[in-house]
């Protein structure tokens, strides 16, 4: 289907509410939500073969994770049909994962059924503040709701990494802000171990997090003077044993995290896709 490119983003907007799917900040909801020019409504595409056809995966741009749908967990109170939520890479329920995207009558638009059977849908139609998005069945495919109707918006590249959001300083004294552990793998590209570790992090600030590692790794110093925290690139893993970049600040839960570390202008780092968001 000419809408999804493995490797690149894209943007789901619901034509009906005129809002695009979003991963919430949590790590962990999906919702809808009006701001275009955000990572969090950013999703990148793994095509994944299947018999006569390609399914999708769908991992959010700001946090990594999977688009996935419950097989049995109900929706929240106001919505219809059953819960979809961000769940990690190395799910055991590899089929909570997966997607099949169908063309909606018009060509315009798809539909995105669900590996369970049921369709990606919005809510709200009425009740604006239900602003959810769920997976529901349907009795006839050519009767189709048009809440179930994703416009796809391609999200172009960027030539380089954006900049890291600043560091917005702790409202709180540093023992009352949560924590998580973080454990890192720094590989050569050949895939040696040159360093690892595990932190307990504060904060959801991923510049801190970034200049917490360069100081681990002792960039700077010795035979790595010549590397500061700038040359860091933190990546998340994905299903398919590519480096996701981690360019925005943590999820505001405690979920532990596994950060893979890239050096700019390696091979592993030019690999790398970044979604262009505020492109037109």
């Amino acid at each position: 289907m000419d809408q999804f490119h493995h490797g690149h983003h894209v943007r789901l907007r619901s034509p009906v509410r005129g809002a695009y799917l979003h991963a919430d900040e949590d790590g962990h909801g999906v919702s809808l939500h009006g701001r275009r020019d955000s990572m969090n409504v950013a999703w990148a595409v793994h095509l994944v073969e299947g018999d006569d056809v390609h399914y999708l995966h769908l991992h959010s741009a700001a946090y990594g994770r999977y688009l996935a749908a419950s097989a049995t967990a109900p929706a929240p109170l106001g919505h219809r049909g059953l819960r979809v939520e961000q769940r990690n890479y190395n799910h055991t329920d590899e089929t909570a994962l997966v997607w099949l995207a169908i063309l909606s009558d018009s060509g315009d638009e798809v539909l995105l059924q669900h590996f369970n059977g049921r369709f990606l849908r919005a809510n709200g139609r009425y009740l604006p503040w239900n602003d959810g998005a769920s997976v529901d069945y349907i009795s006839d495919i050519h009767r189709v709701s048009t809440m179930m109707h994703w416009a796809v918006e391609h999200v172009p590249a960027r030539e380089a990494m954006p900049p890291l959001p600043p560091p917005t300083g702790l409202p709180f004294p540093a023992a009352m802000v949560p924590s998580r552990v973080i454990t890192y793998a720094w590989r050569s590209f050949h895939g040696d171990l040159l360093a690892s570790g595990t932190i307990v992090f504060r904060g959801r600030s991923v510049f801190c997090l970034r200049e917490e590692l360069a100081r681990r790794l002792g960039l700077g110093v010795g035979l790595l003077a010549n590397l500061g925290a700038d040359d860091i690139v933190m990546c998340l893993p994905t299903r398919d044993a590519r480096l996701f970049p981690l360019v925005v600040d943590l999820p505001n839960s405690r979920q532990s995290l596994h950060i893979a570390i890239a050096i700019t202008e390696t091979p592993t780092h030019a690999a790398m896709r970044y979604a262009d968001v505020d492109a037109e």
